[in-house]
């Protein structure tokens, strides 16, 4: 039997919370920072690398992990935020659409 396809609705409502997560200049940056630091970071190490508030950190960190673009690893009382690069990959699906790539000339 094959696999269904993937309900476009929930995938267009998947990517518009990708890329309104992306809108703001600190979760980038918090992506980017996990990125080049293994792809995991404690709540405070991420919060030491950026100089907002711990409320707007935290708020930031809520908006990635809504996304789905990190998941959180609890341990005792400190949260491990880690990247998940995976769901990056429908961001080059979407931009294909405007690449030359099938069209004719």
């Amino acid at each position: 039997m094959a696999p269904e396809a993937p309900d476009p609705r929930g995938r267009l409502e998947a990517e518009d919370r990708i890329f309104a997560a992306l809108a703001h200049p600190s979760r980038r940056q918090i992506l980017l920072t996990l990125r080049f630091r293994g792809g995991r970071m404690s709540a405070g190490e991420i919060a030491e690398r950026f100089g907002c508030t711990w409320p707007t950190t935290s708020r930031h960190l809520g908006v990635l992990r809504d996304a789905g673009l990190v998941s959180v690893e609890r341990m005792g009382r400190e949260r491990t935020y880690v990247l998940e690069r995976d769901r990056l990959a429908c961001l080059g699906s979407w931009l294909a659409w405007f690449g030359d790539e099938g069209e004719k000339e």
